[in-house]
């Protein structure tokens, strides 16, 4: 049975089963554990974890006193929250290899089409939307994130101009759960985050495609119609009962900003809630780093320095969480070396972003394949240039044969 407690809870015979902040966990935190060392119990204790889930029936409880006192999960989350853990998070802290996650978040991917696209010709119809539906997916895709989130984050970035439509929601929806993550929020908070990122756009049913994949610059009448969606959204999520405020209130204001010039109602500051700011940020990272009929994507690392760069658009804040979420290069990415080697994002350094794991695999100076070698860049004085393309170096087939695991 599943439990949350605070660190200072904490004590020496409980079972980890997972936790949550804004904290790069050492490998052998990555997997549940039983706790039995102190110097692994100060550790937790002085570390930024802001929750802890434990798991009553492998190892220790809360002392009576402790649960006498309210401090239980009970208090904080009612009386069913127990059960409603299990349910956000059925594999919450199997932190499994990102080679072996890739392969469940792929299918996890597939299976979701379908769900976003009958979501979608439903709402464009004035049909209900299935709730439901659109909540398991979300606790789904929660759960690959809380097992691995370089996996799924690295997969949602793989869409074309074709399936942008239903891969943008699943994107938003897990970096929305990523940078949740990041913050430090609760198991609950983060499903809420993810579902407002699955149905952020759902608005945009309501303006014809032709309008939306337009590959030419929108006339006035146009641009009105886009920006009409947000409204059209906001009024088809009220009548779905049970949807909780985190979906209405970020499909009704992911595109405000901050400095009160955005839409629709040029709100500012902190006029906007916490998790609509989170909503701006990945629905415009996604965006501009996607291919669409009327522009190509921006890799991750121009996109970064662009959003950065828009002073008044983003709480900046979060944005810097978000950038230690989803990495300056993230997992996945090839990027060219100082040296002239490509090589492949293996790991984040939240400490240094600069600085990822990575593993060379090709000479550009000599174009052939080299022997796969691992570098840590921390520890060494070659240095990323930039993302690139492996299209455009004709490498794509060697980028595809690459191993994340090292």
């Amino acid at each position: 049975m599943l439990k949350f407690i605070t660190p200072k809870q904490l004590r020496i015979g409980m079972y980890i089963q997972s936790f949550s902040g804004a904290w790069r966990r050492p490998p052998a935190w990555r997997k549940p554990f039983l706790l039995e060392k102190d110097k692994d119990l100060l550790a937790l204790q002085a570390s930024p974890i802001r929750e802890i889930v434990i798991d009553i029936a492998k190892g220790a409880d809360v002392q009576t006193d402790e649960a006498e006192q309210g401090n239980g999960v009970e208090s904080s989350l009612g009386k069913n929250a127990e059960i409603e853990v299990a349910q956000a998070l059925p594999e919450a802290g199997k932190r499994t290899d990102i080679q072996a996650e890739r392969e469940r978040a792929a299918r996890i991917i597939s299976s979701s089409e379908k769900t976003v696209l009958t979501m979608f010709s439903q709402a464009r119809m004035g049909k209900t939307i299935d709730v439901k539906e659109a909540s398991d997916l979300v606790r789904e895709i929660n759960a690959s994130v809380s097992r691995n989130a370089d996996a799924m984050i690295s997969l949602v970035r793989l869409k074309t101009a074709d399936n942008y439509t239903y891969m943008h929601s699943v994107a938003v929806c897990a970096m929305m759960i990523s940078l949740a993550d990041q913050l430090g929020l609760s198991a609950q908070e983060r499903q809420q985050a993810g579902m407002a990122g699955l149905l952020h756009d759902i608005g945009k049913m309501t303006v014809p495609p032709s309008i939306l994949n337009k590959p030419s610059k929108l006339t006035e009448e146009e641009f009105v119609s886009v920006q009409s969606h947000p409204l059209a959204g906001h009024r088809l999520l009220q009548e779905l009962p049970g949807i909780g405020d985190a979906p209405l209130d970020v499909s009704l204001h992911h595109h405000e900003k901050m400095d009160g010039t955005g839409y629709p109602y040029k709100l500012s500051g902190r006029d906007i809630s916490m998790t609509a700011r989170m909503g701006a940020i990945c629905d415009v990272y996604d965006a501009i780093t996607s291919d669409r009929p009327y522009k190509s994507g921006w890799d991750p690392s121009r996109s970064i320095q662009h959003m950065a760069q828009s002073k008044g658009h983003f709480d900046f804040d979060v944005l810097q969480a978000f950038v230690k979420a989803v990495g300056i290069y993230p997992v996945g990415s090839c990027v060219l070396m100082q040296t002239g080697h490509l090589a492949m994002v293996l790991e984040q350094r939240p400490d240094s972003l600069l600085a990822p794991l990575v593993r060379i695999f090709y000479s550009t100076n000599k174009k052939i394949a080299v022997t796969p070698t691992l570098i840590d860049l921390r520890r060494s004085a070659n240095k990323i240039v930039g993302a690139v393309d492996p299209e455009k170096w004709g490498v794509t087939r060697l980028v595809e044969q690459q191993d994340l695991n090292y």
